[in-house]
């Protein structure tokens, strides 16, 4: 059995497969602090490059200690044996995951609190600094004006880099720091901090971006193009260029960023889902560990090789990893047949072709070229359809074997003579991509049907394709977008990824100014770009961590992470649960907490800490030694040792906002316990807890009421599981949630909806959402191969063929799918103004550990609570455990 309380967070765990040779390799020495670790770091330079100084490709001295260079693979296995060096390992290269998104959060706010998030440094008492490691950064956009901002924070240290294109000049009281990496393998044309793809721009601009009015991309997304903390003030670090992001790059970013001073680094990059990389020769985990223990939290996005289970990565616990879903706008393309029988249709496209369907519709097999398959030909697939047959149509095309993609078709078409293109595919229907000025549009094979059934019932069957309109309020909104990565995590099933989901789709924000590969025939470059990605999603989530540092900024990172994740909403925009792509309710592998809440992230009543010494003994349940661990961090206190039995089932002692136990075997007691922290700013409250319990499992929390007497207070609860027996098949998910009438969001009671609604995943105020149990999904096992689809709407990523010998070298991790059952509780009410936010934590049961050495858990956990909020008396409910289950505890007051 297995247990998830959620206060979230997994990390994904990862193999990198060695390359032979000679080349770049990161060699890691640890905390910067230890001027052992430096004195050692200084001597190796010293000794191997003494007359090889090109070979250093770049040091690490301020977060953490080390550098990179040019090896051969017998000098890096020659200094892997060294005192102090943790790891050494083949310079990585990763990829990027690729405004009226904010208006669509603050209108999915459901509950009432005291006030907005800031906007402007007077509204909130610090001036929040995002630093943002990406492809770089277009001065000259609008979105980057720094028209009445104060000068620069005092405690900047950072510098604006100069380069043949980028003057110091390009740098203003918006864009405050400019750096650049120069990789090994990269041409000297990218040695700027200038922004040839585009995409860090579109991240900088969500971020951060000063508000453009009559924004578009082409007319299409048009409105008013912001940043979700439009007063904060940008550092860019440029660590990628076209052929990827050198992890070398990364960690010198990171590097530099810690010595600078920035509040929040944001990154929406990393590595694919297939390469199992650990976290000592991850750059992204290590450069994140650092920059946590400098106050610095990190945001990263989940990966979009979605919809697959198991492919979130950025899962390091560390690390605020975030997912993407839709938003209320529609970019719509419809299709007319002949008697104007309207199909809906999805895309972006600028065709100039007649609104009346005069143009004859084929399907794809029926015009195949002679040499061509059947299948190959209803997919549209290059070199496939014939031209002669082709010339002057409409081609339906059809994703027959889930791998391909609309723009290919459009290409076979469009090459073929044709007039338009419709593509059939369930998976991308969502989410509108930009096919240029060829007709192109998208449907599900709902409405293909139709279509199918026109077409064999016809003589002559026509069609056309209707410019693409910009639909609002379109709904149900969010859903997961189709490509965001999906969890568990492969290290560990104790700590939820991924913890959050914001929009990612169609977000319209700043470009290059110059890119005339999304240029329409005859106009200039647009300045906006529409796209998708989770690289998307992150930015909207480090704004507002921005914000919240900004009103509160003597939080640590793991408060605002807590924040966010613990007032998140779990309902669309039709009240009902968020769902996937397939009208599935989604769970936390899909969303984390649910979807960020701009407002009463604010205002969370009660966090959860993540200490230091909560990471430390992360690392130590891990498998690290201590003298691994000391060398590692510069926070390891003095009497500070690893627990004599750690294994990985105690990461479940880890103070998150979420708490997993598998394991169950039988009649017997699991317990576990959080400590919170008041941060109401109320000083007196009282919190009472309630918890939604699947059937088959008794649980109990101890104490049922916490008082709390004054702001800044630590209290914490225990929560006892009981199983009642081992008849448990299958993963079930519940839910804890302390409340008070200040922080309570609606309910929804009575009857079979007790267990599906919105507190599952954190409802308003210190909600606690509980997570999942072991339910590693997806990929075939044994030698069989697995395909997966990894690709970005920035167009990043290709198909690949993965073989998993990673998984083969640790058998028992192969994934494993159990049954999934989601419970959760959400009392609603619909006074709007009378509703309280319940902090929440979600708890998973699972029958059967899917860890390496079928891991038993402990029988004694805690957690530990912070009162933020107010008070009265609490109740707890119980029931019995006969199954994997999840089940929820909510603490409330009469407030």
């Amino acid at each position: 059995m297995f247990l998830y309380l959620l206060c979230i967070s997994f990390t994904a765990e990862t193999e990198a497969g060695l390359r032979n040779g000679d080349g770049v390799y990161i060699v890691y020495m640890g905390s910067a602090s230890s001027a052992a670790n430096a004195y050692r770091a200084q001597i190796l330079i010293n000794t191997m490059f003494k007359r090889r100084a090109n070979d250093i490709v770049h040091t690490y001295k301020h977060g953490f200690t080390g550098f990179a260079a040019r090896l051969s693979a017998e000098e890096a296995k020659v200094i892997a044996k060294k005192t102090g060096v943790v790891s050494v390992f083949p310079d990585p290269n990763y990829q990027l995951h690729t405004t009226h998104s904010w208006d669509f959060l603050k209108y999915q706010t459901a509950v009432k609190i005291d006030s907005s998030p800031p906007s402007s440094p007077e509204a909130g008492s610090y001036d929040s600094i995002i630093g943002i490691l990406d492809t770089g950064i277009w001065p000259e956009s609008e979105s980057f004006n720094d028209k009445d901002m104060g000068p620069i924070p005092s405690r900047w240290k950072g510098t604006c880099m100069e380069a043949k294109d980028f003057n110091s000049s390009n740098c203003n009281r918006k864009i405050i720091g400019a750096r650049f990496y120069k990789s090994p393998d990269d041409d000297s044309e990218y040695f700027t901090t200038r922004d040839v793809i585009g995409h860090g721009t579109h991240t900088s601009s969500t971020a951060a971006g000063s508000a453009v009015e009559n924004a578009s991309y082409y007319g299409v997304a048009s409105g008013t193009a912001k940043g979700g903390s439009p007063n904060a003030r940008i550092a860019m670090y440029k660590v990628c260029n076209p052929g990827g992001c050198a992890g070398s790059s990364i960690l010198a970013a990171f590097d530099d960023a810690i010595a600078d001073g920035v509040d929040v680094l944001s990154l929406s990059l990393g590595a694919p889902s297939y390469a199992h990389i650990e976290l000592n020769t991850d750059p992204i985990a290590i450069g994140a560990f650092h920059a946590v223990e400098q106050g610095i939290l990190v945001v990263c996005s989940a990966g979009n090789d979605g919809p697959n289970g198991g492919t979130v990565v950025n899962t390091a616990p560390w690390i605020m990893t975030v997912a993407a879903n839709t938003i209320d706008r529609d970019l719509e393309s419809d299709v007319v047949l002949g008697g104007s029988k309207v199909i809906k249709g999805e895309g972006i496209h600028f065709g100039n072709v007649s609104k009346s369907p005069v143009y004859p519709l084929i399907h794809g097999k029926s015009v195949k070229s002679a040499d061509a398959s059947e299948s190959s030909a209803r997919t549209c697939d290059y070199g496939s359809l014939d031209q002669e047959k082709v010339k002057g149509k409409i081609v339906l095309c059809e994703n027959v074997d889930g791998s391909s993609y609309a723009s290919s078709a459009r290409d076979e078409v469009k090459s073929k003579g044709g007039i338009g293109c419709i593509f059939v595919d369930d998976r991308t229907r969502a989410v509108a991509s930009a096919y240029g000025t060829f007709p192109t549009t998208v449907i599900d094979s709902k409405e293909a049907a139709e279509i199918f059934s026109y077409v064999n019932s016809t003589k002559d069957p026509v069609a056309t394709i209707l410019p693409t309109v910009t639909v609002e309020k379109f709904t149900p909104a969010p859903s997961v977008a189709y490509f965001s990565s999906r969890g568990p995590s492969s290290i560990t099933r104790s700590i939820l990824k991924p913890d959050i989901t914001a929009p990612g789709v169609a977000i319209l924000a700043a470009w290059t100014g110059k890119d005339t590969s999304i240029s329409l025939e005859g106009k200039p470059p647009s300045q906006f770009n529409v796209i998708s990605g989770t690289s998307m999603a992150a930015p909207h989530v480090t704004a507002v961590a921005s914000l919240i540092k900004s009103l509160h900024p003597t939080w640590s990172p793991s408060a605002i992470r807590s924040a966010i994740m613990t007032t998140a909403t779990q309902t669309n925009n039709d009240k009902g649960l968020i769902t996937t792509e397939t009208g599935a309710t989604a769970t936390p592998y899909d969303t984390g907490s649910g979807e960020l809440s701009t407002t009463a992230s604010m205002q969370p009543g009660l966090v959860y800490e993540t200490t230091a010494v909560d990471y430390l003994n992360f690392l130590c349940y891990y498998g690290y030694n201590i003298s691994t661990i000391k060398t590692i961090s510069k926070s390891v206190p003095a009497n500070f040792t690893c627990p004599a039995d750690s294994k990985l089932e105690l990461i479940s002692t880890v103070n998150y906002p979420s708490i997993g136990i598998s394991g169950f075997k039988g009649s017997e007691n699991k317990t576990v316990s959080r400590t919170v922290t008041n941060v109401g700013g109320d000083g007196v409250a009282v919190y009472t807890v309630s918890v939604e319990t699947p059937a088959g499992f008794s649980i109990q929390v101890t104490p049922e009421k916490l008082q709390f007497t004054k702001d800044g207070e630590k209290l914490t609860y225990q929560v006892t599981v009981s199983a009642a027996d081992d008849s448990l098949k299958k993963d079930v998910f519940g839910a804890l949630t302390w409340s008070n009438a200040k922080y309570k969001a609606g309910i929804m009671r009575g009857g079979a909806a007790m267990y599906r609604s919105c507190s599952l995943l954190g409802c308003r105020g210190s909600s606690i959402l509980a997570a999942f149990g072991s339910l590693h999904i997806t990929t075939e096992t044994g030698d069989k191969a697995t395909r997966y689809k990894l690709w970005c709407w920035s167009g990043y990523f290709i198909w690949t063929l993965v073989t998993w010998d990673g998984l083969r070298n640790h058998p028992n991790r192969l994934p494993k799918l159990p049954l999934l059952l989601w419970v959760h509780f959400c009392p609603y009410k619909k006074d709007l103004k009378t509703h309280t936010a319940y902090p929440k934590i979600l708890l998973f049961l699972n029958r059967a550990t899917r860890e390496t050495s079928n891991f038993n858990y402990p029988s004694s956990v805690s957690r530990t609570l912070t009162n933020v909020a107010s008070s009265n008396p609490f109740s707890s409910s119980t029931s019995t455990l006969t199954e994997d289950a999840f089940s929820s505890i909510t603490w409330s007051n009469g407030m």
